[in-house]
């Protein structure tokens, strides 16, 4: 009986294998060990091979691929309706098995491995701003307890410290004055590292010929063109640019019945980062709008003549992931002409 469709459950050192056959009965249930996976693979005819979209399936798929299957990764939320009675690895391994093989379904695009060590950048530097915000924070609540309130801008917080440091405040104790002082230093190293990430991002989007052309569309710099070419694997998973803006969350809530359609506020599915960068991207664009005769820039007044300034910067972002889409779908340069 030939395995035409293999549901493969991943784990650090245990897999659950579970494949069918071309009339969808089950030909084949087995446990592997880590070490075991590639020669198994190797043995079998080439077959359709799914896997959960987590941490090492972009390894496994780039393996597999290499040994002639078709790999297709899925979001685990995709897999959990079809997992039956309880949850275990063996159960999991069978849904993925059904769930690959739905006409209708969704799959991750696979990335190269540019890709994953672009991303692995941003996630380290996205990892150290979040630190720096949380030790600002910190830091704000503890001097607010002794009287000294800080405005939330970092650069204010740094000129409070600096202050404390050289013990221009004579209102704190020595312990929290030397506190203050270390908590400067670490907010100095936490400052030149994310620079320093920051710049590794500045020579990727020179070197990377897709990042060029993103980056010359008003509202995306360095750092959101790296970060969505990482994340867009294989972009022809798209059928057009509002299935790119619905993949970030960028396109209404919709809740619909009975002939009714009722929207809401943008679905926030997705990326989170991916999307504040592009949302950031446009808010950075509507503050440099005003007085322009540009078709971009007429359309952006014109909406925000009539709409609260976020939902313009929302749509702005929208419109941009759709000319990003079209750009690296199309392999053709940005033209500003026709974007208004």
């Amino acid at each position: 009986m030939e395995i035409v469709r293999i549901g493969l459950d991943l784990a650090k050192t245990v897999f659950e294998v579970h494949g069918v056959n071309a009339k969808d009965e089950v030909v084949l249930k087995k446990t592997l060990r880590r070490d075991a996976v590639t020669q198994y693979f190797a043995d079998l005819p080439p077959c359709i091979v799914g896997m959960e979209a987590c941490s090492g399936s972009h390894y496994w798929a780039k393996v597999f691929a290499d040994l002639g299957h078709e790999v297709r990764l899925i979001s685990p939320q995709f897999v959990t309706p079809y997992v039956k009675s309880n949850k275990n690895d063996r159960n999991d391994a069978e849904a993925i098995c059904e769930a690959i093989g739905r006409p209708s379904m969704r799959f991750v695009p696979v990335k190269s491995a540019e890709q994953l060590e672009i991303q692995a950048v941003h996630r380290i530097r996205q990892r150290l701003v979040s630190d720096r915000t949380r030790l600002v924070n910190q830091i704000r609540g503890l001097l607010a307890e002794h009287g000294l309130v800080v405005a939330r801008d970092i650069s204010r917080i740094r000129r409070a410290l600096a202050q404390i440091a050289d013990g221009v405040d004579h209102i704190l104790g020595a312990l929290l004055v030397e506190l203050a002082r270390d908590v400067r230093e670490e907010l100095i190293e936490l400052d030149q590292r994310i620079a320093t990430y920051t710049k590794r991002i500045r020579e990727l989007f020179r070197s990377n010929e897709m990042c060029q052309r993103i980056g010359r569309i008003e509202g995306i710099g360095p750092i959101t063109a790296t970060a969505l070419v990482a994340a867009i694997g294989d972009r022809t998973c798209f059928k057009n640019g509002r299935q790119f803006a619905a993949w970030l969350g960028l396109v209404p809530k919709q809740l619909s019945s009975g002939g009714r359609s009722r929207l809401f506020g943008i679905s926030k599915r997705g990326d989170r980062y991916l999307r504040t960068l592009l949302i950031h991207g446009a808010r950075a664009v509507l503050r440099k709008s005003a007085g322009k005769t540009d078709a971009r820039s007429v359309w952006i007044e014109r909406m925000r003549d009539r709409r609260h300034p976020n939902v313009v910067a929302v749509a702005l972002a929208n419109k941009n992931a759709r000319i990003v889409w079209a750009v690296l779908s199309g392999r053709t340069e940005y033209q500003p002409a026709f974007t208004g």
